[in-house]
Parts: C-alpha cells; sequence; structure tokens
C-alpha cells in the first residue's frame, strides 16, 4: 500500500477520536532534541542494532497502548484504518507518519485521531515509528513456518537437556531466516520470531526454553 493509499484509508477511521494517549517510557534510547526530525533516527544503519532493538521494544509497547485499538493488533489493520506496516520505510513516508503522529487527523469536524506530538513526544513516536515499519509483510513468515516449528520442537528437547545442540549453529540458521523474511514497509530487517528466538539463543537450557515460547506465540499469531 503506497502513502497515498494510505492517506484514503485514513478518511474511513471512526474510532480514533476516543483513544486517550497513554505516556511511553522512552528510556534508554538517545535523545533527539526539540526540533521535531523528518527521518526516522533509530533506523539500525543510523544508531546501531542495539539502539534500533530498544526503540522497537519501546515501541511496540506504545503502540499497544495508543495505536492497536484502531490500527489492529501487531498493525494488522482491520480495514477501517490505515495498515501502517506499508508506510514506506524511508523519509518521505516518516514525514508522513510523524505529521499525522504530532497533529492528528481531523475530519469534517470529527477527530478520526487525536494529536499525540505533545503528549507523547518524539522519541516515542520515532519508536513506535520503528516498530511499526520493521513488521513483516503478509505470508513473509510462511516459507519458514515448517521449520521453524521443527526447531521449536528440538528446543523443547533442549530446554529439558542441551546435550546435542549447537548454539551457534542455531543461531546462524535462525538469523538466515530472519534476514529471508520481508517487512511490509521495505525496512531491510523484520522484527521477525526468527530474530527474537536467535537472539535469546545462549546455550543454555532456560534459553531453548524462551525461543520455544517465541516461536510458539509468533507461529500462533501468523496463523
Amino acid at each position: 500500500m503506497t502513502t497515498g493509499a494510505l492517506l484514503a484509508a485514513g478518511s474511513l477511521a471512526n474510532a480514533h477520536g476516543d483513544v486517550s494517549p497513554q505516556a511511553v517510557d522512552t528510556a534508554g534510547l538517545p535523545e533527539v532534541g526539540e526540533e521535531w526530525l523528518t527521518e526516522n533516527p533509530y533506523r539500525a544503519e543510523a544508531a546501531g542494532e542495539e539502539t534500533w532493538l530498544r526503540a522497537i521494544e519501546i515501541g511496540a509497547s506504545g503502540y499497544n497502548q495508543n495505536c492497536a485499538r484502531c490500527h489492529g493488533l501487531e498493525v494488522v489493520s482491520g480495514g477501517l484504518a490505515p495498515d501502517l506496516r506499508y508506510l514506506e520505510a524511508e523519509e518521505y513516508g516518516d514525514e508522513w507518519f510523524i505529521e499525522r503522529f504530532r497533529t492528528g487527523y481531523t475530519q469534517n469536524g470529527i477527530t478520526k485521531m487525536p494529536a499525540f506530538g505533545e503528549l507523547l513526544g518524539q522519541e516515542a513516536a520515532w519508536a513506535i515509528r520503528t516498530y511499526v515499519e520493521a513488521r513483516p509483510d503478509d505470508g513473509a513468515i510462511d516459507d519458514f513456518s515448517d521449520e521453524l516449528k521443527a526447531l521449536r520442537d528440538q528446543f523443547g528437547t533442549y530446554a529439558q537437556s542441551t546435550d546435542g545442540a549447537d548454539a551457534d549453529a542455531i543461531k546462524q540458521r535462525l538469523t538466515e531466516i530472519a534476514e529471508g523474511i520481508e517487512t511490509g514497509s521495505g525496512a531491510p530487517v523484520a522484527d521477525s520470531v526468527a530474530l527474537r528466538a536467535a537472539r535469546a539463543i545462549d546455550g543454555s537450557a532456560q534459553a531453548y526454553a524462551t525461543a520455544a515460547e517465541i516461536l510458539t506465540i509468533g507461529l500462533s499469531a501468523a496463523n
């Protein structure tokens, strides 16, 4: 979906005005100053992978508190509000997002979306943007679902005993899968269950249990 289509879809949203903005804790993110930027400063290529991951974590919380009611869980829209996964991960898409975030959207005197800018601030805005643009595209995980299910079952076994487990090889394979999962926005890396599971693996039985849970929940949501 192009930005133009998002703008058109925005006219269909009918519940945004009922949302009461909830504060977002942005601790751990670099401050970006008072002047509003026009390009996301928290992308990995600009801020580093750890900041990118922290922005996604904070953005997920901020999105779920303030945006999911209208734009859908995991940013999958039900059709009344724009599906933000398809807002291009580039400066043009950033400008559209930040303008709408700051000032809200009103149609025929009716508030379709409240202005979040002054209440939540710029760091929260870009964290939410980072989370949104990193969402996997529809069906992007389908080609890997069988292998991920097999890995999940294997992790369940390793959670009981790590005998025979090769943590480095497992992390490498999960990372390869993650690199093959496309975003809807065109962002280079998706915040996928494969990436989350890869980061959880450290060779311990508890880590395998955590990775198995990540895959179980993620694969269920994908279906």
